[in-house]
């Protein structure tokens, strides 16, 4: 595949390059090729940008469903320029055994649109040798801290420290003072902590002083946290998240975070509930993989962030982060997942086409900052000018 004429970042620099791929990989990136039976895809002065790793998705799968799959949710992902995504243990059942953890990657094979890896839960219940088992096996540990559904939520300090010793690495959902607590066990562990979806002044500014301490502390957020505060929450509002909307100074913190790098990563958090269950009751969480990119760049077009502040949280820190050998820069020898975007779009997000199997999108009404027109996985185009292209290559990076 021969990529022509594509806007790429290199050094704070927009330039325009030919990208040349090979086996599946970047093999060359240069002003001008031309070569014979290749396929060509001509850019035509659009963007061209690194596959985006999404570090935090509920895929639902196995057992939630009616919700989500393996296949529309990694079709969401292909929509959005996801070309890798990493799944949460929260599922039913819970991956907190080996066992489990093997039946979700056997259910996962061969029907993916992009690639994939898991994480393994922690358990109340202080399965920390399964965590032991199972630690290279899987992205990380996700601990919860805060809140969780089945035996997911930990509390006991002690089954804290084991599990966290067990452990690579560990992600968890906490929120206030137990985002102190996960750093405290990381510096006294020495296990590197991976705080999800970061939402308060408060909490940055603990991440910004650990950090300058030299401990190994990531941060993420999520593209809602960072456009959407309580003033867009009403009355029977669909906006209803863990950890919810903060204030508008809230969105503030989190944007400087970005700039200074105190954070780290864009994960969505993605969780998606149906129609039906949103109006029923309440019900926590909304679906995210399918925008976060075109959300995203409408900093880019608002000067909060450049491009290749953009690729670093969206694409290169995730992969550094987790281990994913190959990916999340546009550099010869990566694997070669790609973006085409359209920065030129006028185009608004609509509820009509979502593919994710819930239907709708906490965005619907919202500007594009750009449009994906074509994701690359591996060198294999799965989606392309609004269309998808049957090609379910997607495989574990693990």
């Amino acid at each position: 595949m021969l990529i022509k004429n594509g806007l790429i970042t290199l050094e704070e620099k927009v330039v325009l390059k030919d990208i040349l791929v090979a086996d599946g990989k970047i093999k060359e990136i240069s002003d001008e090729i031309n070569l014979d039976d290749q396929e060509v895809i001509d850019a035509n002065g659009k963007y061209v940008l690194a596959g985006v790793i999404d570090p935090h998705v509920h895929m639902r799968d196995p057992g939630l469903t009616h919700k989500e799959d393996f296949e529309t949710g990694s079709m969401a992902c292909a929509k959005g320029g996801v070309t890798t995504f990493l799944d949460m243990p929260n599922t039913v059942p819970n991956t907190i055994t080996e066992e489990a953890l093997l039946d979700k990657k056997r259910e996962a094979q061969g029907r993916s649109y992009v690639d994939y890896g898991f994480y393994f839960g922690g358990s109340k219940n202080n399965n920390s040798e399964e965590v032991r088992k199972v630690k290279d096996m899987a992205v990380a540990t996700k601990v919860f801290m805060n809140v969780s559904t089945g035996n997911m939520l930990v509390e006991d300090e002690r089954i804290l420290e084991d599990i966290f010793r067990a452990s690579n690495l560990v992600a968890v959902h906490a929120e206030g003072e137990m985002v102190a607590k996960a750093i405290e066990l990381s510096e006294k562990t020495k296990v590197p902590v991976y705080l999800c979806h970061l939402s308060t002044k408060e909490e940055i500014q603990m991440v910004r002083e650990a950090k300058a301490k030299g401990l190994k502390i990531y941060a993420e957020v999520t593209p809602h946290h960072l456009f959407l505060n309580e003033s867009y929450v009403k009355e029977g509002s669909f906006l209803r998240m863990k950890p919810e909307l903060k204030t508008k100074e809230d969105n503030e913190a989190l944007w400087e975070g970005i700039v200074d790098g105190t954070i780290d990563t864009i994960g969505t958090d993605h969780a998606p509930h149906t129609l039906q269950e949103k109006q029923e009751k309440l019900t926590f969480g909304i679906p995210g993989v399918q925008f976060s990119l075109e959300i995203m760049l409408k900093a880019v077009d608002g000067e909060k962030i450049s491009l290749t502040k953009l690729s670093e949280i969206m694409s290169k820190n995730p992969a550094e982060i987790f281990g994913l050998k190959n990916k999340g820069k546009i550099e010869v020898g990566y694997d070669a997942d790609l973006v085409l975007v359209d920065l030129e779009t006028e185009a608004k997000i609509t509820n009509e086409e979502v593919v994710s199997k819930c239907g709708w999108t906490p965005y619907n009404g919202m500007s594009k900052g750009g449009e994906v027109v074509t994701t690359i996985v591996r060198g294999n185009i799965v989606y392309n000018n609004k269309k998808f292209i049957n090609k379910k290559i997607g495989k574990e990076v693990m």
